[in-house]
């Protein structure tokens, strides 16, 4: 762990914050160069735009594969709020990002919000380990700070705060 990983991982909060103020599940990724420049950040747009691949990072990492070089990917850091679910990891393999760092883990994510939401619960780092290229995961980071945005107000049958 490095230090500028507390400092991006409370950005990706904010993003998440943002995503539960415009409607949908609070969930935030920001990429990050290897040089510590924040390159893009994506919001949830899931709930709002009633498209199921709408996941911050999938929005992310496809902005990203048209913007950057393989290359470059391989030297930036994903940030997110919370573990990503298996069809992110997916989507973070196949866009050649070197590595990963979460807020939230999938265990804790679902002791936070229990039935409220459909989710899977496998781990990123498990599945990403069963690529045929590295990706470096580390996280849970910050646990307690990142369930935050998830136990503020209350949720609808879809899992979002009305």
């Amino acid at each position: 762990m490095i230090e500028s990983d507390h400092r991006y991982l409370r950005y990706a909060l904010m993003v998440a914050q943002r995503s539960r103020e415009h409607g949908n599940r609070p969930f935030g990724a920001v990429l990050v160069s290897g040089r510590g420049r924040v390159l893009l950040e994506a919001e949830n747009t899931q709930d709002v735009t009633h498209d199921c691949t709408g996941h911050a990072e999938t929005r992310l990492l496809a902005e990203a594969s048209r913007r950057f070089t393989p290359t470059a990917l391989a030297q930036c850091t994903l940030y997110v709020n919370a573990e990503p679910c298996p069809m992110c990891a997916g989507a973070i393999f196949w866009s050649g990002v070197g590595r990963v760092v979460f807020g939230l883990s999938s265990s804790r994510l679902h002791e936070v919000i229990g039935n409220r939401s459909e989710h899977l619960r496998e781990h990123c780092a498990e599945l990403l380990a069963r690529g045929t290229h590295r990706v470096e995961v580390v996280g849970p980071m910050i646990e307690e700070e990142a369930a935050q945005v998830f136990n503020e107000g209350t949720w609808n049958a879809r899992g979002i705060a009305p």
